[in-house]
């Protein structure tokens, strides 16, 4: 508590050392707003033009709660792991804290701390890169021509492998989620690597090189080796009430102590204590997700449509991933499908209602060939830009689980109440 404590004061004064003019434009280049405007962009923005008049600072930050009226079961075979029992209550809330400073022309620092979590209830950092989107620090103008399209990224930052992660909760930031769960494979990691991005006239691709690593250290150098990321597609509008997005992603890693791809995220997920059993094991702090456990010799691809036509909008996902536990001779292979349609109406488009249907099936490293599927219907209210309440209803079932798995005959339903906040 002492250390937390010392931590926050800490930021209170940073924060109140920053110049007011420092915020007095909260709007930079090249960034992808933390409002109800960020909802439908992807990467960031790529703008040659900039409005750069010395350092600028913008401190930001998001804050959720949920209510959880949520029930789950399982097998009554006694050699199927017994569930706790869970009622209706509120979870703990979570926050972020987010600096973004632009150092120079084109030239931005990001940093993500968060400040609580499901998982971890002392403040820790998430990650943070450099965006490099001129070479105006070399000498003003310098290839103006190759940067008008190009942007490096550098840093120990969430790897860009495929679009869903562009519209999952980060923690408390929750805003570009229209439910309140993340997607059944969750694949999010952050990695220590670089990105180099090409914008064209609609058309974008990406190369990315990491260390493969979530957990920085020096030690066992020869148990991992660089993880290579790319993607390309194409993201403009047919006419000017229909937007058209594709792109395809690909993750490889050749070796990998343990690979994170879909065991990345540590602040938790949104179903808290479902499917722990009475010994408090079970899914712990990632309920409800799948994690094939594919920790070595991972290639994942995934494939993104989306489509939005007025107030119409479509996302989809199909995903293909390919690996084995560092114990296996064998590889095993999952697949992974979602698709969301949501209508949004209202003055700015302030009001939605949609659905989201989700299925994962692979194999088990005891051999079992499983699938589960997840049904998600939602609303959502935007109070302000800055604000938005969501209701969701999600139903979750696991099918062809051995009898010893804790998810055997398993599944839960019910509700979620979300505030999001997110400045």
């Amino acid at each position: 508590m002492k250390t937390f404590t010392q931590y926050l004061v800490s930021i209170s004064l940073a924060i109140l050392a920053i110049p007011a003019t420092a915020q007095n434009d909260r709007d930079l280049d090249n960034y992808r707003n933390p409002d109800q405007r960020g909802i439908s962009q992807f990467e960031a923005p790529k703008d040659s033009l900039t409005t750069f008049n010395g350092v600028q600072v913008r401190v930001g930050g998001a804050s959720t709660l949920q209510f959880q009226a949520i029930d789950h079961e399982n097998s009554d075979n006694e050699a199927t792991p017994q569930l706790i029992e869970v009622g209706e209550n509120f979870n703990l809330a979570t926050a972020n804290l987010d600096l973004d400073v632009v150092l120079y022309s084109g030239v931005r620092m990001h940093l993500r701390t968060y400040l609580s979590s499901q998982h971890h209830p002392e403040a820790w950092v998430k990650g943070g890169y450099i965006q490099i989107d001129k070479l105006d620090f070399i000498s003003e103008g310098y290839a103006k021509d190759l940067m008008d399209k190009l942007r490096i990224k550098i840093g120990h930052m969430e790897v860009n492998y495929g679009d869903a992660h562009f519209r999952r909760t980060d923690n408390a930031m929750a805003i570009y989620n229209p439910f309140v769960g993340n997607y059944l494979m969750d694949s999010f990691t952050t990695e220590v690597g670089a990105e180099v991005y090409y914008f064209c006239d609609g058309w974008l691709g990406m190369l990315g090189i990491t260390n493969g690593k979530l957990n920085q250290s020096v030690e066992n150098p020869d148990t991992t080796s660089p993880s290579f990321v790319a993607k390309a597609g194409y993201d403009g509008y047919v006419s000017e009430d229909l937007r058209f997005r594709l792109t395809g992603s690909i993750y490889h890693t050749a070796q990998a102590r343990t690979a994170y791809l879909y065991s990345g995220d540590r602040s938790g997920s949104r179903y808290y204590n479902i499917f722990t059993d009475l010994d408090g094991s079970g899914d712990g702090f990632r309920a409800g997700r799948i994690n094939p456990n594919l920790r070595n010799e991972l290639t994942a691809i995934m494939i993104n449509p989306f489509l939005k036509y007025a107030g119409l909008e479509f996302f989809g996902i199909y995903e293909r991933a390919q690996g084995k536990a560092a114990s296996e001779k064998d590889e095993r292979t999952w697949n992974h499908y979602a698709g969301e349609l949501l209508y949004r109406f209202g003055g700015d488009d302030d009001l939605y209602i949609g659905g989201r249907y989700s299925r994962a099936e692979g194999e088990l490293q005891s051999g079992d060939d499983v699938n589960i599927n997840r049904l998600q219907l939602g609303a959502g209210w935007f109070l302000t830009k800055n604000v938005l309440m969501k209701l969701e209803y999600v139903h979750q079932k696991y099918h062809d689980y051995p009898v010893r798995d804790i998810h055997n005959d398993g599944k839960f339903e019910g509700f979620m109440v979300e505030a999001a906040i997110s400045f």
